[in-house]
């Protein structure tokens, strides 16, 4: 989100069409007249025409902007339906309007509070923390909308032509908005995706991530259904502020899928330790909102009903936002979900035609994914680089729960699977970390990680944190795991005390291998490196 250099290209041109609302299709007799004056003039035309202005969708304009090219992108902009539900999020995408961004400015206030639990034990006197959530909403969104003036800012610096409204295909690269054609030689969907909502009586009552950041008050009772990073994450968040919240779940737990059984265990431990109440194998079946005081009752499919709460909070899923874009008229394949089928290039399979981020099947919806793709995408496109594509493997990514988890490459159970059992080796460490020394019990967060090996040569296919200031420490770690690190690698590293981080590189048996029976062997200090 950083500003970027000023560019010596010519500033691009904004165009906002009028023809129609911002993100609405044109419809009628106007939009009739409208398509039939532009079938008289050829589109405009450019090199490379991004629909969805997101954090993927942007870095790929610009980057082949970068090149020379005549690029253009088209957003919906921050428009909602009739029932004032948001339907797209504006420059920046999910990330910076209803996601990361503002997302981990309420996880820091949340930090906040919690270092006044944790306060007294060092003889620092806090008191109980206020918070002031209309205050704190308004610094939250005035920051994003400065991100999103440094979005089009950089779109302007780097010559790209921004244009706003609803795309729609007439043609595998040629669009509609608003009446106005537009075609390009290369064209990339980066549309995103919006919050699932369930087919159950009531659902209209309840509100998803999205909504989340639309929140006029705290929610004094609040009631958190998904068993995702997102549920995990807001629920942590209402609960560490102050709120009594209740997350309920399909299965036996959360974060059933992709995460270690270790991060597994100690996270299904913490949030109801915490306060939090978790409701395992169960889902919501209704919801029902009481017209004189606002408060909603939800009917689990057991039969317990939750009453008086202010807010029932969906966060069951995503679904790409690919209906409205007319795909029909492309030839791309989609799946069951409604994705765009694309191979590991982010090639749909019809020339010059390109899908990423959560529209895709690429399988992982996370910002810095969609960025690295997209720069990648128009590298190889427009840079020369003919091999040029994002490497889906080994992908750092963080939990913002509480506490946080950081994780890359393989659980020990995929790696088992992956390699046998004989040539996997896993080193955990479980402790409380030193920054809980002074505190009570009560106020001590757990930490545990492990380092997951295979092979002879013992490299490190798999890393997993879960405590405080994981988020920090996972990105050098997710370097060494790239470069193929092997446990002696690690253990080469000199440790930095006292952190928490050192128990990475501490390890036992530090340097040295069991010799199977018993014993140990040393391992040669690594070469070359």
């Amino acid at each position: 989100c950083r500003h970027a250099a000023p560019s010596t290209r010519p500033m691009a041109r904004r165009i906002l069409r009028l023809g129609a609302p911002i993100g609405a299709l044109a419809t009628g007799a106007l939009a009739g007249a409208s398509r039939k004056a532009s079938s008289a003039a050829a589109p405009e035309h450019f090199d490379f025409l991004v629909i969805g202005g997101g954090s993927g969708g942007v870095a790929s304009a610009r980057r082949a902007a970068m090149y020379g090219k005549r690029v253009a992108i088209i957003e919906r902009g921050p428009d909602r339906d009739q029932h004032g539900q948001r339907r797209g999020g504006g420059y920046g995408g999910t990330c910076v309007n209803v996601g990361c961004v503002p997302k981990k400015l309420m996880y820091t206030a949340a930090a906040h509070f919690e270092a006044a639990e944790t306060a007294p034990g060092y003889g620092v006197e806090m008191g109980k923390p206020r918070l002031d959530w209309g205050a704190l909403a308004a610094k939250r969104d005035a920051y994003v909308a400065r991100l999103n003036g440094i979005y089009t800012r950089n779109l302007d610096n780097a010559g790209v032509t921004h244009v706003e409204g609803l795309a729609r295909f007439v043609a595998p690269r040629e669009v509609e908005v608003a009446g106005a054609r537009y075609s390009a030689d290369h064209v990339l969907i980066a549309v995103g995706g919006r919050p699932a909502t369930p087919p159950i009586p009531g659902a209209e009552h309840c509100i998803s991530s999205d909504g989340f950041f639309d929140l006029k008050a705290q929610p004094e009772k609040a009631l958190v259904v998904g068993a995702g990073y997102i549920a995990v994450e807001l629920a942590g968040i209402l609960q560490a502020l102050g709120s009594s919240v209740s997350l309920a779940v399909r299965g036996a737990g959360v974060l059933r899928h992709g995460f270690d059984p270790l991060v597994q265990e100690i996270i299904n431990a913490e949030i109801p330790r915490s306060g939090t109440q978790l409701l395992t194998n169960t889902q919501v079946v209704a919801v029902e909102k009481d017209a004189a005081s606002g408060k909603l009752t939800a009917r689990l499919a057991s039969g317990e009903r939750l009453t008086s709460l202010d807010c029932v909070l969906m966060a069951i899923g995503r679904t790409p936002v690919t209906a409205e874009l007319g795909l029909e008229a492309t030839g791309v394949q989609l799946d069951g979900k409604g994705r765009v089928v694309v191979d590991e290039k982010q090639e749909t399979g019809v020339s010059g035609l390109y899908c990423l981020g959560d529209a895709s099947t690429s399988g992982f919806e996370l910002t810095p994914v969609a960025i690295a793709a997209g720069r990648r995408l128009a590298d190889r496109i427009f840079g020369g680089a003919a091999d040029a594509k994002f490497e889906y493997a080994n992908i750092a990514t963080v939990v913002f729960s509480h506490p946080t988890i950081g994780t890359i490459g393989l659980t020990e159970p995929q790696a088992r699977e992956a390699y046998g059992d004989a040539n996997v080796k896993a080193y955990k460490s479980v402790f409380k970390p030193m920054h809980f020394a002074l505190c009570e019990e009560e106020a001590k967060k757990p930490m545990a990680m492990k380092l997951v090996c295979a092979g002879e040569e013992e490299r490190v296919v798999g890393l997993h944190v879960i405590g405080i200031a994981a988020d920090e420490m996972l990105q050098g770690f997710a370097v060494a795991v790239k470069m193929g690190a092997t446990k002696a690698d690690f253990d080469h590293a000199c440790a930095i005390h006292p952190t928490a981080a050192e128990e990475f590189v501490t390890m036992g048996p530090w340097g040295a291998k069991p010799d199977g029976q018993g014993g140990i062997v040393p391992t040669p200090v690594p070469k070359g490196r």
